[in-house]
């Protein structure tokens, strides 16, 4: 019996149909793997997963971390998880052997910790958060500070926070205030508050790296004036060795509606409480170029944002499989046409309505999961391909697609959720099962690392644009790859050319758009624009799917059930999804200034 976190057979298609993972064997820094290793990992994940993360998920969201003025509290089985995952060597699964790692490529590690997204999205936050950390450190820092500050992260041993928000800029951060006095030794002192700081403070690790986002006297206003800080809990010898407590204090823990095995905190540095040394300021060392502090941010948050939108789409997921499994056993009702009280009940799997919300899900949840992993895939490809042209090709893609991989799933796979919910019935919103506490995890995903109007922004004022629209161009020629792969199929020519024309509008609308002379109300409804073009994406990785299953069938495949399930969620969202598209690019092309003219005192 397969778990309720993810299908393993849905998984093996995306990695080794989709995207040919098994391919990356043949370059030198995957020479020691094959689909053998590969699944031996994912074996590993998801036993890790199911044994240690899963059964603590509704104690983590009741026993919620608390904070008694001086210690944060939390319930051990988080602990004890943590030390199975890092025993289990998963915190280094995607890094070199040098640093203990198991140089799995990155699609192959992002499936393996898809689990623990899906098992308990609270407890994954700290591993999630650290090796991002060590990834800005590992691009960005110098030998002594990857010495110094990876390899304990790494290792499991410390653990790592990303500090941008404050509490009076929010996701403004060109209004931050954190300042960092520069020190005769070449450290500096800083001075400042940080909010919504997940996994901020904890006795999970014997150290907590905080990279932190402040302003060096007398640099320039904005963005442009920001530069990066390695702050540690503990000041840390030269030697690597730990010291005494930095200056970071942890001011109080903000109670969320999910998520709430991760503590989130507002910390303030250099309040005085600890004075390392005797003089005041939490000590920091400077990361990168002073004022580039947010240029080397962005490694670790885009990172985060394609990991916020894994874990809308674990939650997702795995709220989809608890409804199919609901469904298929929960008796209710009977069909329309059937006149007989007496006769037997129907499980509700068998009402057409139910199918049509067990569809959706999987529409989302699948296309979501095949979108993020086909990101990591571009990672890979970035990486390692032979070609500098592929490489470059796999970057621009990857710009372009990261505001989509991070929102996308935000938005519709946590509609997967509410109808999940649904599905349920009355059952849904009582705490008797899982689905209600997996909406209100994922609700938080929209705002994680960037709300949907950030993305929507950043989208359409600059990712479509850069570089004379070259991301966007290659897109298009890639989406014309796939319709014309997909002409041989019966079933999937109508999807192409369906998808070939959603694509041209979006192009078309994106040029309307910017030639209307008016940033303003060119970027109005950005939101709106990145919900269309999202759902391009998805349509482009649904034919492509489709595709795949189509030639399998062709081929005389024995698993049947699974390729037409394929081909069949293709066909609703394409009936059903893509055709909004139309009515959006309309609303776009119009230039609609009704919410940009809307008067405060008109509410």
């Amino acid at each position: 019996m397969q778990s309720k976190l993810v299908s393993r057979r849905d998984l093996a298609f995306v990695l080794y149909e989709l995207l040919e993972v098994e391919g990356l064997t043949a370059r030198s820094r995957y020479a020691d793997h094959s689909r053998e290793t590969f699944d031996a990992a994912l074996d590993l994940a998801e036993k890790v997963a199911l044994e240690h993360f899963a059964p603590h998920n509704r104690k983590s969201d009741e026993e919620e971390p608390t904070f008694d003025g001086e210690r944060v509290a939390i319930i051990p089985e988080v602990g004890a998880a943590l030390k199975a995952f890092i025993d289990a060597g998963l915190m280094a699964s995607e890094h070199d052997y040098e640093y203990g790692g198991m140089q799995l490529p990155l699609t192959v590690a992002k499936a393996c910790f898809a689990f623990f997204k899906a098992a308990n999205v609270g407890t994954s936050s700290y591993p999630f958060l650290t090796i991002g950390n060590a990834n800005l450190l590992l691009a960005n820092g110098t030998p002594a500070q990857i010495e110094t500050y990876v390899r304990p992260q790494l290792a499991g041993r410390w653990f790592g926070t990303m500090c941008l928000s404050e509490p009076q800029a929010g996701s403004s951060l060109s209004d931050i205030r954190t300042r960092a006095e520069p020190q005769a030794d070449g450290s500096y002192r800083l001075f400042g508050n940080k909010m919504w700081i997940s996994a901020g403070e904890h006795e999970l690790a014997e150290n907590i790296v905080h990279l932190v986002l402040a302003r060096i006297p007398g640099s320039p206003p904005g963005v442009k004036g920001i530069s990066l800080f390695i702050v540690p809990k503990f000041v840390v010898g030269d030697d690597g060795s730990i010291g005494e407590r930095n200056d970071v204090v942890l001011a109080g823990l903000n109670h969320k509606m999910g998520y709430r095995g991760t503590t989130n905190t507002l910390l303030n540095f250099g309040e005085g409480r600890h004075r390392p040394g005797g003089a005041p300021g939490a000590v920091g060392h400077l990361v990168g170029e002073p004022n580039r502090g947010l240029a080397c941010m962005f490694h670790m948050m885009n990172e985060a944002r394609i990991g916020v939108g894994l874990g809308a789409t674990m939650l997702g997921y795995t709220g989809y499989l608890h409804s199919l499994d609901y469904a298929r056993n929960r008796p209710q009702g009977r069909h329309p046409a059937a006149k007989d009280p007496q006769a037997p009940q129907v499980a509700i799997i068998e009402h057409a309505d139910v199918k049509r919300m067990l569809l959706a899900q999987k529409a989302y949840v699948e296309g979501a999961l095949a979108l993020n992993l086909y990101c990591a895939r571009l990672v890979d490809e970035q990486k390692t391909a032979t070609e500098e042209r592929a490489r470059h090709e796999a970057g621009l893609l990857l710009d372009l697609l990261t505001p989509i991989a991070k929102s996308w799933p935000s938005q519709w796979c946590l509609e997967a959720n509410s109808l999940a919910i649904q599905i349920h019935g009355g059952y849904g919103y009582t705490r008797d099962y899982p689905v209600e506490q997996f909406y209100r995890d994922n609700r938080l995903n929209p705002i994680h690392e960037g709300t949907h109007g950030i993305q929507g922004l950043d989208l359409l004022g600059r990712k479509v644009v850069q570089g004379g629209g070259a991301a966007l161009q290659l897109l298009g020629r890639e989406i014309e790859r796939a319709c014309k792969e997909a002409q041989g199929g019966r079933e999937t020519v109508r999807m192409a050319g369906a998808l070939g024309e959603a694509a041209a509008r979006i192009a078309l609308t994106t040029g309307k758009l910017h030639a209307a002379g008016d940033l303003d109300r060119t970027l109005a409804n950005a939101s709106l624009y990145l919900e269309a073009f999202g759902h391009v994406v998805l349509a482009w990785i649904w034919l492509k799917q489709a595709t795949l299953a189509a030639r399998r069938l062709a081929d005389g495949t024995s698993e049947t059930a699974f390729y037409r399930g394929k081909i069949k969620a293709a066909e609703w969202f394409f009936h059903w999804e893509l055709p909004k598209t139309t009515q959006w690019c309309e609303l776009l092309s119009s230039l609609d200034a009704t919410t940009l003219t809307m008067q405060d005192d008109w509410f």
